[in-house]
């Protein structure tokens, strides 16, 4: 679950294997195949075994339980004519319906008041839960470092504790998975990139163009990130490199477990470019580190030249901004020297590559960054060696 938004609640990533038969993977490791058409659901009534001892059922509407986090918030109003919201942290089982708003249950809770009274609420909830502290626009800085600091004090000052603790148990257990990927991609010197933006920004065709240009000299592997669909997996792989889909269902973003699962399946050889593209969204992906070397931001000329400042901790957390779709300059009223501008007042260090992935234009530049950070990943796997 999202530590900002909520998203993904009782949701349940998939990892598959694309150029497969409908071979997919789950939370818990097991690994099935279905010898039928992917253009449907899986809506078939019967179960089937996996050889140990875990049997696996395909309702109509697929079922899952497991143990989640919820954090509600309870608005209450007092004869007095008074108001207040308290924030509640539930850890509870439940069977989830995957319809997005099943499985209601009831909880108790009780409050005290400043004057001393305590009083009781039995409230009934179902899985499609509203978070107050969606309303606090927060983010997170990432240093790049291996072990990125969360630090906003200021403004989980204004959120329920409950909220404070339960992104903190989240973040964490992300951290620590990420540093994981980190060393994993370390040992086997491969750069790791997670590309960011907003949908329709251009990464797919950014990636299509950079596999068939450098195809044969870098060995480039994609973990692709959406909600839904095999779309964008099945352009990288008629592009010319191996991948593998990750659909996140309802949730917003990758997270690092997330990505360990897909390297599972992907399997890139030692030296490898491993390309991370994150699901289409300029907020949530900025929190969560996936082990990866880098941030690689991309922004289209058909946004406004404010983005970087309107969604500054993705922007700051980026080592590169690709400016992109530059061939539709001459038909759009966009400053590039202001958006340049805005990505270097967030973030100084960041570096611009203005690109066309249409025309080519621009991406030498690009691919020689991806040349060197390759080099560096390679020298980086020995520097311990001499110290």
């Amino acid at each position: 679950m999202c530590g900002i938004c909520g998203c993904a609640d009782g949701a349940e990533a998939t990892v598959t294997e694309l150029g497969q038969t409908g071979e997919h993977v789950h939370a818990d490791g097991t690994r099935h195949s279905h010898g039928h058409d992917h253009g449907h659901d899986h809506g078939h009534d019967q179960g089937h075994d996996h050889g140990d001892g875990h049997h696996h059922d395909h309702p109509d509407e697929p079922v899952y339980v497991g143990i989640h986090d919820h954090v509600h918030a309870h608005d209450h109003e007092h004869e007095d004519g008074t108001r207040h919201v308290h924030g509640h942290i539930h850890d509870h089982a439940h069977a989830h319906d995957g319809s997005g708003g099943g499985g209601e249950h009831e909880h108790v809770h009780e409050h005290g008041h400043p004057d001393g009274t305590r009083h009781s609420h039995d409230h009934g909830h179902s899985h499609a839960h509203v978070h107050d502290h969606m309303a606090v626009g927060h983010g997170h800085d990432h240093d790049r470092s291996p072990a990125p600091d969360h630090g906003h004090d200021a403004l989980h000052a204004e959120m329920p504790a409950a909220t404070v603790a339960l992104e903190t148990r989240i973040l964490a257990k992300n951290d620590g998975l990420a540093a994981k990927n980190r060393a994993w991609f370390a040992a086997r010197e491969i750069l790791a990139l997670n590309l960011v933006s907003s949908p329709g920004a251009g990464k797919t065709s950014l990636l299509e163009r950079t596999i068939r240009d450098l195809g044969g000299a870098l060995p480039i592997y994609v973990i692709e990130g959406d909600q839904a669909t095999s779309n964008d997996g099945e352009r990288i792989r008629a592009a010319g490199a191996p991948a593998v889909q990750v659909n996140t269902g309802t949730g917003c973003h990758l997270e690092a477990d997330m990505v360990a699962r897909g390297l599972a399946v992907l399997k890139p050889v030692p030296g490898a470019v491993v390309m991370i593209e994150n699901v289409g969204n300029l907020v949530c992906p900025s929190m969560f580190d996936l082990g990866e070397h880098a941030k690689v931001a991309i922004l289209s000329v058909t946004e406004g030249e404010d983005k970087p400042l309107k969604y500054p901790h993705m922007f700051k957390a980026a080592s590169v901004m690709v400016l992109n779709k530059i061939d539709l300059l001459p038909y759009l009223d966009f400053d590039v020297r202001k958006a340049i501008a805005a990505a270097l007042k967030v973030n100084p260090e960041i570096i611009v590559y203005q690109v066309s992935a249409k025309t080519g234009e621009g991406l030498e530049a690009w691919y020689g960054w991806l040349r060197r950070q390759q080099h560096l990943a390679g020298e980086a796997a020995f520097a311990g060696l001499a110290e």
